[in-house]
């Protein structure tokens, strides 16, 4: 649905309601609990533009949208305890350019469910994953985040069945399950439903993490596909997160055998307005996703600078610094065929949010 199509219905509701409290069909407190239960509406619009440049290679400017999105959410009491709730966010808008945004927008998150105080939450749908919000945070927590280390696990955000449990003493419990049925293309020929489960411990300024992917489907080492036997040995994650006034460190670990083990750590230091984070990531490849060549390690270094201009609006400066044993390669600009190797990438961008 097209944003001008919403802002239309609801403005046409928020008439039709002031129409009736004006004749006396409704009072006050019913408009207002009209309005309250009304859908909300929350968008952005994401710009930002970036110089890539790979040592001893090509480099390369690019102004892009770097992920514009348009939601609903809505949540309504069932009974005193139990409140439902629902959210639609759609993005791949090509914001950047409107020759391509027509008919581009995509599906980002969809998901139902229902959540009270005495036993957590649990919804049904495309979201992040369980595994993703509890280990998986450094790559998420840039806006650009090209050269970002992020975990080697293969369950997606799609066909999620996900649980929260409430705090126990500061313990929060997690777990998800994905559906592969027969006819879904993530499956092949074969249901599958691969599985996650988090732990997470707060007790004042610091937080404790531990997530496991079962990562039961591996297309992208898939025998048939790749020529790589597939690997669906679990994912394990660790995370520890220290918060205190302006400032927050956090550390995650993540590691699958015989493929890889990524950790990092980041640092993040906010001053009135103004939010600074430096942080550093190293993968390492094992067994059978060694590379003949011997490039098995990668490096990045990541700054961002960023200014809230308002409560509505942000720009920020990003930078990364990317290493390792000849870890970018790319075909050569003259047509060759021939690989340009190099152990070194550099990204600078600028960026812009708008949100609501």
């Amino acid at each position: 649905m097209k944003k001008t199509l919403i802002a239309t219905a609801i403005a046409a509701i928020s008439f039709s309601g002031a129409a009736f409290a004006a004749d006396g069909n409704m009072s006050a407190s019913d408009l207002a609990a009209k309005m309250d239960s009304m859908p909300n509406v929350y968008g952005n619009i994401q710009y930002a533009i970036a110089h890539d440049s790979i040592d001893n290679g090509p480099s390369s400017v690019e102004h892009f949208d770097n992920g514009s999105t348009l939601g609903v959410t809505h949540d309504h009491q069932i009974t005193p305890n139990v409140t439902g709730f629902f959210k639609l966010e759609l993005d791949g808008f090509n914001a950047d350019d409107k020759s391509k945004g027509r008919g581009q927008a995509r599906l980002d998150e969809a998901y139902i469910g229902i959540k009270g105080d005495s036993f957590g939450q649990i919804w049904v749908g495309s979201d992040d994953s369980t595994y993703e919000r509890a280990i998986d945070n450094i790559s998420n927590f840039y806006e650009v985040a090209t050269l970002s280390l992020g975990g080697d696990y293969d369950t997606g955000e799609g066909d999620l069945i996900q649980y929260m449990s409430p705090s126990f003493g500061g313990l929060v419990l997690g777990a998800a399950v994905q559906i592969n049925g027969d006819g879904d293309t993530k499956g092949g020929a074969d249901k599958s439903y691969p599985y996650q489960l988090s732990a997470t411990y707060g007790i004042d300024a610091l937080e404790l993490a531990f997530a496991v992917d079962s990562n039961d489907i591996s297309l992208d080492r898939d025998s048939v596909t790749s020529g790589v036997q597939a690997n669906n040995d679990n994912t394990y994650g660790l995370r520890a997160t220290y918060s205190m006034d302006n400032v927050s460190i956090s550390g995650q670990y993540q590691t699958r055998k015989d493929v890889s083990d990524v950790y990092g750590v980041i640092g993040v230091y906010t001053l009135g307005a103004n939010q600074f984070a430096l942080s550093y990531e190293v993968a390492e490849l094992d067994g059978a996703s060694k590379s003949a060549s011997g490039d098995n390690t990668s490096s990045t270094v990541t700054l961002q600078a960023l200014h809230n201009i308002s409560d509505n609006m942000y720009v920020y400066a990003e930078g990364y610094i990317g290493g390792g044993d000849d870890v970018y390669d790319t075909e050569s600009v003259d047509g060759s065929g021939d690989k340009i190797f190099s152990d070194e990438r550099t990204i600078a961008a600028l960026g812009a949010v708008y949100y609501f």
